[in-house]
């Protein structure tokens, strides 16, 4: 037998070298790292609920026709969403490294608890990583999240995490979108968020225990469009943090002027100080803007420019006149100024300037004067509350050409933004009713009129603590979708009618403190809607 060359008995060495060195998970059908990691993380969990069935190591070979599962034309795992899936257990046990393809995690699952473990870090390629409303995952974010630098979105909601923000957030030089609510996040904003300001979009930092004042270095985030930092414990200058400080020349007031994508504002329930720009209405797409509950003072600026929809400005210390500047926002729906210092009269124009209105609030100011005769032609005006004013006069008659009242609506239409509702921010609904008017609390004289009768899909009326005279309306029957009535305080006279039987749905009535007589109609007695009834005299 001839013997074998050395180069064919280096080459045979080689393969029986390689073959033994096989590892049993490659040797068990070819099973991929990516199958064998999702399987084992499954076997951790404490139940399931069969939405993970087909993953099975004895399904590997189909691993991208697993449920949640997506893949690419190499078959590798890019996409891992769990946001219809049953988990019960922790990430601790998934295994991030296997999965060098990943571009897109989303966990939405309440099951998941323990901490996110500083092996996500591992997932290098990841674009979009979404963790929300797992309650249950505590701790910090790891950071090692620094370390995933093509991340475009990072979305981490209504977790039950208690930490800081991590200076590595900063290394993120990717990010456009970074959503961090409802975290319970303490310290301040790291000054590194700097190294990812340019392309970032969206900010959200709201239901947080941030403090501090809002770095300098957002003011250079030119991308932005949408802003929320409400229910934040920010302090100091809002013109100051926002670079518009009045201890900084007015040239840097030219970086808030910049932010000219930006289209939803919300700094609300924080402790801001100081007082608006006019630069403030010179953002051409600014659409969102809700400042209420902080300290801002001062009077409104004008301008001949306005993009508003939606304008928060309650609970501050403004004061000055109505605001000139909304006569020029055509497109308002939202008008909020209540709990601030603003006074003189309503301005006539109100209703001719702002025709698409729907929720008008100026209550607890210090209007004066009459209710111009004019504020009854908002067509679409489903909220109106003036309530808490020095206003006096009669009331307006015509009632009827508040269209959107005279007919019961199915939906209310609360939408404020593509993000957010916050219907809580108009606070003359009583148990978030629909459609309702509050006047109480000024000096309204003469009698109700009886065209208020006539708005059908009424379902909330305030007119208490005025001087309103003469008798109920006998009509006030009508309507028949009214859920609470306060007609107390006044000096109304006469009986009460008896189409109050009519108002099967009441829950709430008072007439007390004026000087009405006769019987109690049978029907109110037989509300069985009732739950507050005060008539004493």
């Amino acid at each position: 037998m001839k013997d074998l060359h050395p180069v064919s008995l280096l080459m045979l060495s080689c393969t029986c070298l390689l073959l033994c060195s096989v590892s049993p998970a490659m040797a068990r059908a070819g099973i991929r790292p990516e199958a064998e990691a999702l399987v084992n993380w499954k076997a951790s969990f404490a139940s399931t609920d069969g939405s993970l069935g087909s993953w099975s190591l004895a399904n590997s070979t189909g691993l991208c026709n697993w449920e949640y599962i997506n893949c690419n034309s190499a078959r590798h795992i890019t996409e891992l969403d769990l946001s219809a899936a049953s988990l019960n257990g922790t990430l601790h046990q998934l295994d991030f490294s296997a999965f060098p393809h990943l571009k897109r995690l989303t966990l939405f699952e309440e099951g998941l608890y323990g901490t996110i473990p500083a092996g996500i870090g591992n997932l290098t390629s990841l674009v979009v990583l979404q963790i929300t409303y797992s309650e249950y995952l505590s701790g910090s974010i790891p950071r090692s999240i620094g370390q995933l630098k093509h991340l475009v979105e990072l979305r981490l909601k209504h977790l039950g995490l208690d930490s800081t923000l991590p200076e590595e957030i900063g290394n993120l030089t990717s990010l456009e979108e970074l959503f961090l609510d409802s975290l319970t996040l303490t310290g301040s904003i790291p000054p590194t968020i700097e190294r990812a300001k340019q392309q970032v979009r969206y900010l959200d930092l709201e239901n947080n225990n941030l403090t501090g004042s809002i770095p300098l270095e957002i003011g250079n985030m030119t991308e932005l469009r949408g802003m929320y930092f409400d229910v934040t414990i920010w302090k100091g200058s809002y013109r100051q943090n926002l670079l518009f400080g009045t201890l900084l020349t007015d040239q840097r007031e030219v970086f808030f002027c910049n932010y000219t994508r930006l289209y939803f504002l919300d700094l609300s329930n924080n402790a801001f100080h100081g007082g608006l720009s006019k630069c403030f209405w010179d953002m051409p797409h600014l659409s969102f803007v809700d400042l209420t509950s902080n300290s801002f003072s001062g009077t409104v600026p004008f301008s001949r420019m306005c993009s508003l929809s939606y304008l928060h400005l309650a609970n501050n210390h403004f004061k000055g006149t109505f605001p000139l500047v909304l006569k020029e926002c055509k497109d308002l729906i939202t008008l909020d100024l209540g709990g601030n210092s603003f006074s003189g009269a309503i301005p006539s124009w109100v209703s001719k300037s702002l025709p698409e209105l729907k929720f008008l609030r100026l209550s607890s100011n210090m209007f004066d004067g009459a209710i111009p005769h004019e504020i009854v032609q908002f067509r679409f005006l489903q909220l109106l509350d003036l309530s808490k004013n020095k206003l006096a006069g009669p009331l307006p008659n015509d009632f009827a050409n508040f269209t959107a009242m005279t007919r019961e609506q199915k939906t209310t239409d609360y939408v404020y933004a593509s993000y957010y509702m916050h219907p809580q921010q108009i606070q003359i609904v009583w148990k978030n009713v629909d459609h309702g008017i509050d006047l109480s609390g000024n000096s309204l004289s003469q009698e109700i009129p009886n065209g208020l009768t006539t708005l059908l899909g009424l379902m909330y009326l305030n007119l208490s603590g005025n001087h309103l005279s003469g008798c109920i309306p006998k009509d006030i029957g009508n309507l028949v979708l009214l859920e609470a009535l306060d007609l107390s305080e006044n000096q109304l006279s006469g009986e009460i009618p008896l189409s109050f039987a009519d108002l099967k749905g009441m829950s709430a009535l008072n007439l007390s403190s004026n000087g009405l007589s006769g019987r109690i109609p049978t029907g109110i007695v037989l509300f069985v809607t009732l739950q507050r009834f005060n008539i004493k005299q």
